[in-house]
């Protein structure tokens, strides 16, 4: 039996993390209401309705695929979804990597939560040896979240192209496990 990519069931000191479920929508759609959220996305779709769908059938896909895939990050103390984390399967410059992903919804920007999801992906892929190594995708000019990266123990691998958008490669190797 394979170990999943998705935490369901796992927590960190503020966070619970499930899988993502479509009555999670209207939660979601803040995300992609803020434009300061979107700005460094992959195929940035205008109307925040349309962009969150798009975000949703994307997430379910994975989840079909069995491509790893976003996890809600709800808080312990409010009940409330604050986020999505997760590790994704991707593939940069013709070789498949496995990224830890991470999104907070604007209201909760700048109190730790990505750096906490973030550094639990890291525990869970480590301690079930998913990879050689784990990377996040960040744009250029994304500076919070390579500073997130930075925090969760990466560091600048490489500058690169990702679906037309330039983009650094952070990257945390993993000793004792091939490549996936």
């Amino acid at each position: 039996m394979s170990v999943s990519l998705l935490l369901e069931n796992e927590e960190s000191h503020r966070l619970l993390y499930r899988k993502v479920e479509s009555s999670d929508f209207s939660s979601w759609l803040p995300f992609h209401e803020e434009p300061l959220s979107m700005q460094y996305f992959v195929g940035n779709i205008p109307n925040p309705k349309e962009a969150c769908k798009a975000w949703f059938d994307k997430v379910f896909f994975r989840y079909e695929k069995d491509l790893g895939g976003h996890n809600a990050l709800i808080s312990k103390e409010t009940g409330k979804l604050i986020g999505m984390c997760g590790l994704l399967i991707q593939t940069v410059d013709d070789k498949e990597e496995l990224e830890i992903g991470y999104s907070i919804l604007p209201e909760y920007w700048r109190n730790g939560y990505a750096s906490e999801a973030a550094k639990q992906c890291r525990i869970y892929a480590t301690k079930h040896q998913l990879s050689a190594s784990l990377i996040s995708i960040i744009h250029v000019d994304n500076i919070g979240s390579q500073k997130v990266a930075i925090s969760n123990g990466m560091s600048l691998d490489k500058h690169t192209n990702y679906k037309g958008i330039p983009v650094q490669i952070y990257r945390r190797h993993i000793k004792n496990k091939p490549s996936i």
